[in-house]
């Protein structure tokens, strides 16, 4: 049954929590100024009308939120929740009530799911809507890795305990069956060192025979049958690499580092609050989510006018969508070097200038770009013609792709210093790594993953609009004056 917060605490609650707790405490200020009640709205269809009295939603959520802002466990959470009165009037519970143990928080969490997260992190944004603290000026766009908390395994372990677990589901429906599969498929044992081929050979073929004899069992085995196959017969680029949490993929924090889990993909706002996030697998190029995450600003009602991001999202399409969305792009154009990079182009006239100083007369469109042509005349008295790079057969043609041509719109100036604005959704990341340690997952799988990182930056998004009500931070307050 369905328990209501309490709206105000008793006589003596009241007495000791103000005569013991700090009056300008962070937590304090954050229960006082940000309105959690919608917590109860959004979880009421999960209670019944009968039954035992549960602890309120809000309770639990604020037990939650408690983990994530000091990064503590559900055991640690609950016993810390017994004794520590700052946590006790945070989270709403009065000097003689009963504390909701770890099962509890489990149970609840489990029950909010990854879809009621979402809203619970969308209604927050929604309350720094109405408080007039989002700028709308600039959104900046980025990713992060996560670590996964696996051990990766060579090819033959990770074959073996995969067939381990389809020998376990298939038990659990056919007892009589263990000793007969544990002997024929060798599911115990793990190998040490470098497997000989020879060895691979054979743990594949043991793995091909299960796979083939596993057929006819149910849904459970299915899955399980479902992951061997993925590791017998990885899809280019997408290989398993762990039974433990088998979304997790190997990603690139750089060229030459290398990493196992997921990547965080998040859009924020030039106040410096995170409105909207993604997990992604740590092979999936944040720069191709560009869609998927503008659609979520875009279904909040969360506009800017500008939006900035680095080389990674540097593409025609991504261009074109952030033009559609009535927003300038400010990205880099990658490093590689560009044969036209000399040329200066002109979006008013649409026409490129050459180092001489040289217009072109007359354009083309080709495939994904255009082609501009100079004029005979014009390149065959140039003085400078020799050391031209775009010279073939008496005059010059330079091709610019769409998303060149956009870029090379963009003022040089205004670009270097958006690049400067773009440095502080690192330092979030840099803050959530350090302080709510983001850096490794909590818990295996990317459903899991999704609540850790929505209830980071909820946390790290409570914190902010604090700062922000309470003008401390000058520099913002600034920037959305101007």
């Amino acid at each position: 049954m369905r328990s209501a917060p309490r709206i105000q605490g008793d006589f003596f609650d009241e007495t000791v929590y103000g005569r013991l707790l700090p009056e300008e405490d962070e937590l304090l200020a954050i229960r006082k100024q940000i309105d959690l009640s919608y917590v109860e709205e959004e979880t009421a269809d999960l209670y019944s009308d009968g039954g035992r009295p549960a602890y309120p939603a809000s309770v639990l959520f604020k037990m939650l939120f408690l983990e994530y802002y000091a990064n503590l466990s559900d055991v640690q959470v609950a016993h810390q929740c017994r004794y520590n009165l700052l946590y006790r009037a945070f989270v709403g519970l009065g000097i003689e009530e009963q504390t909701p143990d770890d099962t509890t928080l489990v149970v609840f969490r489990r029950r909010l799911g990854e879809e009621r997260f979402h809203r619970l992190f969308d209604r927050l944004i929604a309350q720094c809507q109405g408080k007039g603290l989002l700028q709308g000026r600039l959104k900046i766009v980025d990713a992060t890795h996560v670590i996964a908390r696996v051990a990766i395994p060579n090819t033959v372990n990770l074959l073996r305990q995969a067939r381990r677990r389809v020998v376990r589901a298939i038990e659990k429906q056919e007892e009589g069956l263990r000793q007969d599969l544990t002997s024929r498929f060798s599911t115990e044992g793990t190998l040490h060192g470098v497997p000989t081929a020879a060895v691979l050979q054979e743990e594949v073929q043991l793995s091909e025979t299960l796979v083939a004899e596993s057929q006819p069992y149910g849904e459970e085995v299915a899955r399980e049958v479902s992951l061997l196959k993925q590791i017998l017969h990885p899809q280019e680029g997408d290989k398993v690499v762990s039974v433990v949490d088998p979304e997790a993929r190997f990603g690139h924090k750089s060229p030459r580092k290398t990493f196992v889990g997921y990547k965080v993909h998040v859009a924020e706002d030039s106040s410096e609050l995170v409105t909207s996030l993604e997990v992604l697998k740590g092979n999936e190029h944040e720069g191709h989510r560009l869609p998927q995450l503008l659609a979520q600003e875009q279904a909040k009602g969360v506009c800017q006018t500008a939006l900035v991001a680095d080389g990674l999202y540097n593409s025609a399409s991504n261009r074109e969508l952030i033009t559609k969305a009535g927003m300038v792009g400010y990205i880099p154009l990658s490093k590689r070097r560009i044969k036209s990079r000399h040329f200066r182009y002109h979006p008013a006239k649409d026409s490129v200038v050459c180092p001489a100083g040289e217009t072109s007369i007359g354009s083309s469109r080709q495939g994904l770009g255009t082609l501009y042509t100079f004029s005979p005349g014009q390149c065959l008295s140039c003085q400078e013609q020799a050391g031209c790079p775009s010279l073939n057969g008496g005059r010059v043609r330079v091709y610019l792709s769409d998303n060149l041509r956009e870029a090379w719109a963009m003022p040089s100036d205004s670009l270097s210093t958006i690049e400067q604005e773009r440095k502080r959704i690192e330092r979030k990341f840099g803050e959530a790594k350090q302080w709510h340690y983001l850096g490794y997952a909590r818990y295996w799988g990317k459903s899991k993953m999704v609540i850790q990182a929505l209830m980071t930056f909820f946390v790290i998004n409570a914190k902010r609009i604090i700062k922000l009500l309470s003008g401390k931070d000058n520099k913002v307050a600034a920037a959305s004056a101007s």
